[in-house]
């Protein structure tokens, strides 16, 4: 229903950043595991240590958000054993030792080797007070808008939508109504300005009094809707706990940006067509 504006869309670099209290609750592991010293598992005398398991788990952010590393442990033990087995076979089969593990070796070497060096730029530079310069400069061209708060119920006919606002003039409940008939799920609108909305049905919902129903349909390239306005108030800037992650990506998005820029301002590079003729522009 809203229009999908750019926001806050931006490609991001990957950092993983371990807590000390990863490194405590690490040794108490180290001490569960008794006799076996911190070992997960021996896999034909090989062993696989906790602090293996651990590091994979540190490292995906994701996971670690959602799921407890107990939980972890017990899911993937199985997962890291199946994997051992697997590069002891190609270890057997001298997998290591053909011309396209060289080769691919090179290439995961290049990729780790820019993948750290893009980790260690951004952790320098990505600080707060670059993120907090962001946000200031956010609210010096903050200007604030109308916002109106509204539902809606979504037909496809105007003559249905007409029915459903007849039955909201008998006193039907809305809600109701609407999880009968509306073809949009998203019934809550929340707040929006005029703009995040497409033009017909913003005229409507800003005509509209708090508490105010459309006693027509409103008609959209979506179909016909009846739209009930919650609540209407002038916009605030969102604080800056609820935007950090979006404003920490723009400044990242920056940095990298600069220092591409900047590695291709000092080096030396020549491009040549297909045809082997340089490249001139």
């Amino acid at each position: 229903m809203k229009k999908r504006l750019l926001g806050f869309v931006i490609t991001t670099v990957a950092i993983v950043v371990v807590a000390v209290a990863s490194f405590v609750s690490f040794k108490v592991y180290n001490a569960n595991a008794g006799a076996s010293k911190g070992v997960a598992a021996y896999v034909n005398n090989e062993p696989i240590q906790i602090n293996d398991i651990k590091q994979s788990y540190e490292d995906h952010q994701q996971i670690k958000e959602k799921v407890p590393f107990e939980e972890f442990y017990e899911k993937t033990l199985d997962v890291f054993i199946n994997s051992r087995l697997v590069y002891q076979a190609s270890k057997t089969a001298k997998i290591e030792e053909t011309p396209e593990f060289k080769r691919q070796l090179v290439t995961v070497k290049e990729d780790l080797a820019r993948k750290l060096y893009l980790e260690k730029i951004v952790e320098e530079k990505v600080t707060n007070l670059e993120i907090k310069k962001l946000y200031d400069e956010y609210l010096s061209k903050f200007e604030s808008q109308k916002e109106v708060s509204a539902k809606h119920i979504l037909t496809d006919s105007e003559e249905k939508a007409k029915e459903i606002i007849n039955k909201l003039k008998k006193g039907e409940d809305f809600d109701k109504l609407a999880s009968e008939n509306s073809l949009d799920q998203a019934v809550e609108l929340g707040y929006f300005t005029k703009e995040m909305m497409v033009p017909e049905f913003s005229e409507a919902a800003f005509a509209m009094n708090k508490g105010e129903y459309s006693k027509t349909p409103v008609k959209t390239s979506f179909g016909y809707h009846i739209i009930w306005v919650n609540d209407a108030r002038a916009s605030q800037p969102i604080p800056l706990t609820e935007i950090e992650p979006q404003l920490k990506n723009m400044v990242t998005q920056k940095v990298v940006e600069e220092l591409f820029n900047n590695l291709r301002t000092s080096a030396k590079i020549e491009k040549y067509s297909l045809e082997g003729e340089k490249i001139t522009n």
